[in-house]
């Protein structure tokens, strides 16, 4: 009988055994700079440019299109502020989402604050975006869109490859950005297919260690940097690589299942889950139905959330309120939805991993129940 279960998977994950091996071999040997011209340099280099390799083949792109960082924020603020500069002689209209990470939406906040003009598409109640609306707001002048693959409070999949047709249909020269981070490893991504010109995702979502990301940047467009220092990156991002965090990165990608037999998987215990939470009542499922199965929000009526995530976290269940940027403010994205009032209170997330199995989802379900029986008596 196990005792805990972690369901805060769209916050971080547990590193896997082959991203943890892999980091801790490189620090030992190959903790050289890669870009001295050394035999230890050198080594340094081969191992970072055979991660590159290894995720520009997940990718189905070229190596030459991926530029490490240190994670999804930074790679979604060297997109949007990057493309942005670049992109202003063109226009100053930046077409996005009020459901994206903060590492976005805020970015984009300060670029409204600089003169650009910002519109944000809301989500229907069901929390998706609709098409209509994304090729309605594109215009001439649109200089770039910026969406999400998948919401990381409620498992939204968004219309990203419709935005490549928005822009060419307003005939605008509109660059596409997605933030890929809670989509990476978990649904088939080729940039190429989808349109999309600039795609950010990170490590430590998939299995590896926190300190590495990436940002695919399309062979056939340019942006402007937004750090400057150094030739690592190819100047577009600066600084030693983090070579021992992506490696592990490297290794957490090769470690990856089959992403159609996981998300079938998936499916089925977030069916088990919501099967439950139907039989025992009181539990709104705020997730659209047609969500990534990795990332479900629901709201427990009548408990706020704070007290629900304490018991839970008592009694050994890791869940979440939201995004754990947001330090536990009431959720942006559950208004942007416009949900009554008691289900902005007590949302949760529940979201899983490969590791995640049918015992711990069982778990979870028990010490919910429990928690309602328990809190409500008090």
């Amino acid at each position: 009988m196990i005792t805990s279960a972690y369901f805060d998977n769209s916050a971080t994950t547990m590193p896997c055994e082959e991203a943890v091996l892999a980091a801790e071999k490189a620090i030992k040997e190959f903790w050289g700079n890669p870009s001295s011209l050394h035999g230890v340099g050198n080594s340094a280099n081969a191992l970072l440019e055979g991660s590159r390799e290894a995720i520009a083949d997940f990718l189905h792109c070229s190596p030459g299109e991926i530029y490490f960082t240190s994670g999804g924020t930074e790679s979604d603020n060297l997109a949007v502020l990057g493309a942005a500069e670049k992109m202003k002689r063109y226009g100053k209209r930046i077409v996005s989402t009020e459901i994206e990470h903060p590492a976005v939406y805020d970015t984009l906040t300060k670029l409204g604050n600089s003169g650009f003009e910002i519109v944000r598409l809301k989500p229907g109640a069901d929390g998706n975006i609709s098409e209509k609306d994304l090729f309605d707001a594109v215009t001439p002048d649109t200089i770039l869109i910026s969406m999400m693959a998948v919401n990381n409070e409620t498992g939204a999949v968004l219309p990203v490859a419709s935005a490549k047709k928005a822009a060419v249909r307003a005939d605008s020269h509109a660059l596409i950005h997605c933030d890929a981070v809670q989509a990476f490893g978990k649904m088939p991504l080729r940039p190429s297919s989808l349109g999309v010109d600039l795609m950010s995702i990170s490590a430590h979502k998939i299995h590896g260690v926190k300190g590495a990301g990436a940002l695919y940047i399309s062979k056939n467009v340019s942006i402007l940097p937004r750090v400057y220092g150094g030739e690592q990156e190819s100047k577009v991002r600066p600084g030693t690589e983090a070579v021992p965090a992506i490696a592990a990165f490297a290794a957490a990608v090769k470690a990856l299942p089959n992403i159609n037999a996981e998300r079938e998987k998936m499916s089925a215990l977030r069916k088990r889950m919501l099967d439950r939470f139907a039989l025992e009542g009181g539990i709104e499922v705020n997730s659209p139905a047609d969500s990534s199965p990795y990332v479900t929000n629901v709201s427990v009526t009548g408990i706020k959330s704070e007290p629900m995530l304490n018991f839970l976290s008592a009694n050994g269940v890791y869940v979440s309120s939201g995004s754990a940027c947001s330090k536990g403010k009431k959720s942006r994205v559950l208004k942007a939805m416009n949900l009554p009032g008691g289900r902005l209170e007590s949302p949760i997330r529940i979201s899983f991993s490969r590791y995640t199995t049918e015992e711990e989802i069982d778990f979870l379900c028990d010490m919910i129940a429990r928690a309602k029986k328990e809190i409500y008596s008090k």
